[in-house]
C-alpha cells in the first residue's frame, strides 16, 4: 500500500546539516499546531514545547549536549519538556490537594511529548523541512535544569531541530531498519535466542551494506555508544530528574 503519508514516512531520515534558508514564521505556527494536535493523554497534554531563540542558549545547549554545533546553527529549535507541573499547579489553584507525582506521571508525560514532538516532525517533513532529534538533551542535568529554568518535575524529554536540508543530506541513504519479524510477535513478548537474535542483526547489516563481522560490529557498537561516556551521563542525569518522583 502507497500514499503521500506513507511516503512520507518511508522517506524521513535525520537531517544534521541545513541551507541558511530560515523556517518561516507559519511554517513554525503549523509545526507546533501539529504538536498540538497529537494523540494526548485525557487531553491533557502533559508537555511544554521551548522555542529555543536565543543565540547565546542556542549554544549553550549545543555545547551541554556533546558539542553539536548543528544545534546552535539550525533555523528552528524545540524542546519537549515532560511537564508533570501545570495540572499539579491548576489542581492546588483550584484548591485540591493533589498527591505528589510519581514515575508512571513522568512516563505518561514523557509519552505525551514524545508523540507531540513526531507530529511536528512529520509536519515538517511534509513541508519540506527536514529535522533531527537530540536525545543528549537529558544529559548534564544540572546544567540543562539552570539553562532552562526548568523547576522540579519538568524533564526535557526531547529536542528537536528544524531546517532545509543540504543537497547532500537529501542524497544520503536512510539506514535500513530491522525486518519485521525481529520486532514484530502476537500477544506475548518472546525472550530472543541468541539465533534469532543474529538472524535479526545480520538482516539489518545487510540491508545497509555492512560486511564486517556481526560480532565485532555489535561489540564496536557496544563501545560507541551503549558503553560510552555521554550514555553513561544520560543515565546520570536521568536518575536527578527521577529523583523529583521518588515516594516522599
Amino acid at each position: 500500500m502507497e500514499n503521500e503519508v506513507l511516503r512520507q514516512l518511508e522517506a524521513r531520515k535525520s537531517v544534521r546539516v541545513f541551507t541558511d534558508e530560515p523556517v518561516t514564521a507559519e511554517e513554525r505556527s503549523a509545526i507546533v499546531h501539529a504538536a498540538f494536535m497529537a494523540p494526548t493523554a485525557g487531553n491533557q497534554q502533559l508537555y511544554t514545547i521551548l522555542d529555543i531563540t536565543d543565540p547565546a542558549l542556542r549554544g549553550r545547549m549545543a555545547d551541554l549536549c556533546d558539542h553539536q554545533p548543528m544545534i546552535a546553527a539550525a533555523p528552528l529549535c524545540l524542546v519537549f519538556l515532560a511537564d508533570c507541573r501545570r495540572w499539579l499547579e491548576a489542581y492546588r489553584m483550584a484548591g485540591a490537594a493533589p498527591r505528589d507525582p510519581g514515575a508512571g506521571d513522568l512516563l505518561l508525560a514523557a509519552a505525551d511529548a514524545c508523540i507531540a514532538a513526531q507530529n511536528a516532525v512529520t509536519a515538517a517533513e511534509s513541508m519540506g523541512i527536514g529535522s533531527c532529534y537530540i536525545g543528549d538533551v537529558l544529559e548534564n542535568a544540572e546544567a540543562m535544569r539552570a539553562a532552562l529554568h526548568l523547576p522540579a518535575c519538568v524533564v526535557p524529554a526531547a529536542m528537536v531541530i528544524f531546517g532545509r536540508p543540504t543537497e547532500q543530506q537529501k542524497r544520503r541513504p536512510k539506514p535500513a531498519r530491522f525486518p519485521e519479524e525481529a520486532i514484530v510477535f502476537e500477544n506475548v513478548y518472546p525472550d530472543p535466542d541468541p539465533s534469532a537474535l543474529r538472524a535479526g542483526f545480520a538482516a539489518r547489516a545487510a540491508a545497509n551494506g555492512r560486511t564486517e563481522d556481526l560480532d565485532a560490529g555489535l561489540r564496536a557498537f557496544c563501545a560507541r555508544k551503549y558503553d560510552s561516556d555521554f550514555s553513561r551521563e544520560m543515565t546520570r542525569s536521568a536518575e536527578v530528574y527521577l529523583a523529583d518522583f521518588q515516594k516522599r
